[in-house]
């Protein structure tokens, strides 16, 4: 078994393929945190080293067909973290499944078009512009339909999605929660700017009237993160529309900027109120090669029932809905392959209450 073991290793690692050569594109990350929060109510802070780390191998496999398989920290258990918290007595720590898709993109579209089944990240299956619905640590599973869109990028021109997303898997299949996505957006140029004008909606399904657990396991006694609820079960259902642009060019000496926005809105049946959310954010630089660097800032406003709380960015107020505050963070391009990063978000938990938390991060990330 264990020559078996170590054939198979040497032929993956070689790029070996019963069928022809494969391109196997191996990538990964390793990302080193300090954390501090501290809360207005809290005498103390709470201070965290925390690590993130992926390993993925997407093979591109014949013109027709790729893959995905990536491995991740476990996080916090929660489908919006790959955090792990150093401690607990120099114990190992979790290592779980990230990433396992399947993304066949015929040639008669081009090239253009992509199927993808399977749990994949976020940003590389919808059109992300920033974290206003979806966490960047999410990945999602079920089936997509893009066009236009290649990896976590849009092409110049129309782009679309639409699919079908699992969220748990119940006994009784009629009351299994689930949501369906549609994007339409336009990348093009306009003189010396670029710009992105788009909008999407997300249909979930089986929310209301259903008990926190309803997300998975993972949910069961954490609470509704922000969203209406009584009797121990969602109010509402979350039918959420968005609206997002971002526009972006070069200051003379050749320094990129970007204008970004998103504005998200419940338009579910029973919901006339707390319904909205935005961000609106500026981006300074890129901090792509050695030597360079960015800044980053943004406010950003939601009221209790704009989203499903359970998959926003968990960073912003502790995660969920129900806040609104500002976030400022820089990164510099130290060495090649690693970069060094420090961001502040000061926010308030819930829009009509006194309650401020405070954040600091400073980051050190190696892409390999």
């Amino acid at each position: 078994m264990k020559k078996f073991l170590t054939l198979f290793a040497f032929l993956l690692v070689s790029g070996w393929s019963t069928a022809h050569a494969v391109d196997w594109n191996w990538k990964g990350d390793v990302r080193y945190r300090y954390e501090s929060k501290i809360k207005s109510d809290d005498d103390n802070s709470r201070d965290r080293h925390r690590i993130r780390v992926r390993l993925g191998v997407y093979p591109w496999i014949t013109e027709e067909l790729s893959a995905g398989v990536q491995l991740s920290t476990a996080g916090s258990g929660d489908p919006v973290s790959r955090n792990q918290t150093l401690g607990d007595g120099f114990t190992a720590k979790d290592i779980n499944l990230n990433e396992a898709f399947i993304d066949y993109h015929p040639m008669f579209f081009d090239g253009k078009a992509n199927f993808l089944l399977g749990k994949r990240a976020v940003k590389s299956t919808l059109i992300r512009v920033n974290d206003l619905v979806w966490d960047s640590d999410l990945t999602l599973e079920g089936m997509s339909f893009q066009f236009g869109k290649k990896g976590s990028k849009q092409r110049s021109g129309l782009n679309a999605v639409v699919g079908y997303y699992i969220i748990d898997e119940l006994k009784k299949s009629e009351s299994d929660p689930f949501f369906w996505a549609a994007q339409l957006a336009y990348t093009g140029q306009a003189g010396d700017l670029g710009f992105m004008l788009g909008a999407g909606y997300y249909d979930y399904n089986n929310i209301a009237g259903a008990g926190d657990d309803v997300l998975g396991d993972w949910a069961d006694g954490e609470g509704f993160f922000g969203n209406s609820n009584s009797g121990g079960e969602y109010d509402f259902d979350y039918n959420t529309l968005e609206l997002f642009a971002n526009v972006g060019g070069k200051f003379t000496g050749n320094l990129p900027w970007k204008l970004y926005g998103q504005y998200a809105m419940n338009v579910a049946d029973g919901v006339e109120e707390d319904d909205k959310g935005y961000v609106i954010g500026f981006k300074l630089g890129k901090a792509k090669k050695v030597g360079q660097w960015e800044l980053d800032a943004n406010y950003s406003y939601i009221e209790k029932d704009a989203l499903l709380g359970a998959y926003t960015d968990s960073d912003r107020w502790g995660g969920g809905t129900d806040g609104q505050g500002i976030e400022i963070g820089g990164k510099y391009h130290l060495v090649q392959n690693m970069t060094l990063g420090l961001k502040y978000l000061g926010h308030e938990i819930g829009i009509d209450s006194d309650e401020n938390l405070h954040v600091l991060q400073a980051d050190m990330v190696v892409k390999f």
